[in-house]
This record gives structure tokens, sequence and C-alpha cells, in this order.
């Protein structure tokens, strides 16, 4: 495998950042991808990094989200929001590369920590988020409302 490098995401990085969310259990299609990213890279609350192999041929290994916002209970935070990395390229570290660039530019805007979610049906993420300098702070039910159309 060539070196791998980790950069800002760009918008032509849309199809491989849908293939990568797809991997996980988030599927989405290319075009849409290419509306997000559009809204999060002209965003300065949000960063999305990518890493690829040193020749730039588009192929993705990994990606990470993070996202600083106002918070009315704790002030300014921040998280990681996705962290995917391609199964070929696990447990080369490139996970925590990905985690240290986004703490990099956490760290750039004043942030002092960083948390993150991880699913409950993931648990060789439960093993990597403490091995990378995380500490379990809660457990959690994460609560879904649709949104029908208003009453009249």
């Amino acid at each position: 495998m060539d070196a791998v490098g980790i950069r800002d995401a760009r918008l032509d990085d849309a199809a491989e950042v849908a293939r990568l969310c797809t991997l996980l259990a988030y599927p989405v299609d290319a075009g849409s991808m290419k509306e997000r990213l559009a809204t999060l890279l002209a965003s300065p609350a949000h960063a999305v990094k990518v890493a690829g192999s040193s020749n730039d041929d588009g192929d993705l290994l990994g990606m990470v989200a993070a996202e600083w916002r106002l918070m009315i209970e704790f002030g300014h935070r921040a998280e990681i929001t996705a962290l995917i990395v391609d199964p070929r390229a696990r447990r080369l570290g490139l996970g925590q590369r990905l985690v240290d660039a986004a703490c990099d530019w956490i760290r750039d805007r004043g942030g002092h920590d960083v948390f993150v979610r991880s699913n409950v049906v993931r648990p060789e993420s439960h093993a990597f988020y403490p091995s990378a300098g995380f500490a379990l702070a809660k457990t959690q039910h994460v609560y879904v409302r649709q949104l029908g159309r208003p009453a009249d």
C-alpha cells in the first residue's frame, strides 16, 4: 500500500466518502454526499478530513468529520461526528491519525476536549477509542421523532 496522506476533503471526494459511509451501514449516494460536502466544507464550524494514497488516485481509505458548536449546557464543544476506516486499511494506525487530524483542527479553534459517540453495535470501536485516548463518559439512549406535517 502506498504511503497514506491525510488532507481536507474536496467536493470531488463525494463518491468515495459516500462509499465509506455505506461501508459503515449509512448508505448514501454520491449526489447527496456532494450536497452535504458542499455545505460542510463551506462551514467554519465543520471539518472533513480524508485519508488516501500519496498518488492521489481518488481512492480513499478513511475519513473523519468533526463539528465545533455552541451548546447551551457546555458552551463551545467539539465532537467527532464520523470516523470510518476502510476494512482493508484497518489496524495500520490510520484511525489514530484521522482522530489526531480532527483533534488538531479542534485545538486550533480553542478546544480543550472532544467527544465522540459510538453505536453499541460496533464493539471494535469500543476497543479503539480508549486506545486513542478517549475515556468512557456515559452511556445513553438516542430517540428519534419523525416530524410529519403540523396540525392545521
